[in-house]
């Protein structure tokens, strides 16, 4: 779902290089979207007071994780940089370490201590895992150690959601498992069927696709402790409508991204346009009456999966981005290194100029298609997503469109929006739909929105999900 910056994350344990991937791919905007894109912070220098050898791998990783992270809580930033490698103390020098660091308590509250790590060693690599305690979230490091017993990575997270509670009984749907795709490359997916549907049936239900935002994602959109799709998925087939919710390929299989050639039909378009044959495939559901529902960027690339699959009856565009993902990568850190304080400073100035800098280097024809450059991805993976038009595109497959908005969402904001009421504003196939207290993730709140309610949990807002499931019906 899209959040701010959003990165492609490698999955850890997939093979070799895994170490390698997760670092490059993960070296984010530092002002990132604490609460929900994460960050990857990679060093050359020995840790000091390192471990003893004879300490068992686990043991040793521990200890360099926590010694991190105390250094950090104690404000020692040059010494945290030295327990890095090259690329990571190239990526984050010990001011920038220090924006971010500090940052946190702005957005997640007061630090009130840590958790147990945990290890997992994966080929020549320990990777860390340690639960941060905040007064208003729960966040996890998660620090990856090399061979040289330097610091490769380092994630902070909010901590995982539970895993969604079972379906009960009595609910007027049910829940089974449904890959997209085929072979070993398929996706596993879920698909939410009212119980009216189906092989007892001689009714046939309209269906929903829902495609992720930017970054890696469950089949639940899941972020802290809500569960955007979840919601929505089981809202709408409560009201008869079948949902098929999936893994996202950049979640469920980050191998097939290790070449450094790929582009955001690889990561969104191909495998939404798989999900729609596949629900047109299902028995009880009308293969003429197939939707897809796009939040954030998979609003953005919306038009494109109809176009590509020709048999989309219609979009519901939620939190869509209507300009360009590069742009708006600018404008949301710019955003957020004043929401804490309302003031940017020095290191938050440096890091948005190191941003415009990568932009425009990303947009210089002569950079090659596989050099590195915004969050460490290749400058042909954002070439692809900044060549995309979504209302041009919309306007090519000429659907009904539903498009909603949050007034509270501080990610894809007014300008977007207004982008595709004027785009659409006198086209009867379209509607509009603003929600006064929404944000970005479809979650009613009060006041100005911020970071930091993300990690608050809460549900996706029932008046959203029931206009969704009336203009579902209704085409």
């Amino acid at each position: 779902m899209l959040h701010i910056v959003h990165m492609i994350e490698r999955r850890h344990g997939q093979g070799p290089g895994t170490a390698r991937i997760v670092t490059r791919l993960l070296l984010a905007s530092l002002l990132a979207l604490l609460l929900g894109a994460g960050f990857l912070l990679s060093n050359t220098s020995q840790a000091q007071d390192a471990p003893s050898p004879s300490s068992s791998p686990e043991n040793t990783a521990s200890a360099l994780a926590v010694q991190l992270l105390d250094h950090l809580d104690a404000g020692e930033y040059a010494q945290a940089e030295a327990m890095f490698n090259a690329t990571m103390a190239q990526a984050v020098p010990a001011d920038k370490l220090q924006a971010v660091w500090e940052s946190l308590p702005a957005q997640a509250g007061e630090m009130q201590g840590r958790g147990e790590a945990v290890t997992l060693l994966q080929g020549d690599t320990a990777l860390v895992q340690i639960p941060l305690h905040y007064a208003k979230a729960g966040l996890v490091a998660k620090i990856a150690i090399d061979a040289e017993s330097k610091i490769a990575g380092f994630l902070i997270q909010p901590e995982e959601a539970p895993p969604a509670a079972a379906v009960t009984e009595d609910a007027p749907y049910t829940e089974t498992d449904l890959n997209v795709g085929e072979g070993k490359r398929s996706l596993p997916g879920t698909l939410a069927m009212p119980k009216n549907a189906g092989p007892a049936s001689d009714k046939l239900v309209p269906a929903v696709v829902l495609v992720h935002g930017s970054g890696p994602h469950d089949r639940d959109e899941s972020i802290g402790p809500n569960k955007p799709f979840l919601d929505i998925a089981r809202g709408l087939a409560a009201q008869g409508i079948a949902v098929l919710r999936y893994e996202k390929r950049t979640k469920a299989r980050p191998q097939d991204f290790t070449n450094g050639v790929f582009g955001v039909d690889d990561e969104t378009t191909n495998d939404a346009v798989l999900a729609v044959d596949a629900l047109r495939k299902v028995e009880g559901i009308d293969p003429a009456r197939v939707f897809v529902l796009g939040h954030s960027q998979g609003g953005l690339m919306a038009p494109r999966i109809a176009a590509v699959s020709g048999h989309v009856a219609g979009l519901v565009l939620m939190a869509a981005p209507a300009r360009s993902l590069l742009d708006i990568v600018i404008e949301q850190n710019r955003r957020l290194a004043v929401l804490d304080d309302g003031k940017t400073s020095d290191a938050e100035r440096d890091a948005i100029n190191t941003l415009i800098q990568q932009v425009a280097m990303t947009r210089d024809a002569a950079t090659d298609a596989t050099t590195k450059t915004v969050m460490g991805l290749p400058a042909g993976y954002w070439r692809s997503i900044d060549a995309v038009d979504p209302v041009a595109e919309a306007k090519s497959v000429d659907l009904p469109m539903l498009v909603l908005q949050g007034a509270r969402d501080i990610q894809v904001v007014d300008a977007d929006w207004q982008r595709w009421r004027g785009g659409f504003h006198d086209n009867a196939k379209v509607e509009f739909k603003l929600y006064e207290k929404v944000n970005h993730l479809g979650i009613t709140g009060e006041g100005d929105g911020s970071l930091a309610e993300y990690a608050n949990p809460g549900h996706v807002d029932a008046q959203l999900i029931d206009d969704v499931a009336t203009w579902v019906k209704a085409h």
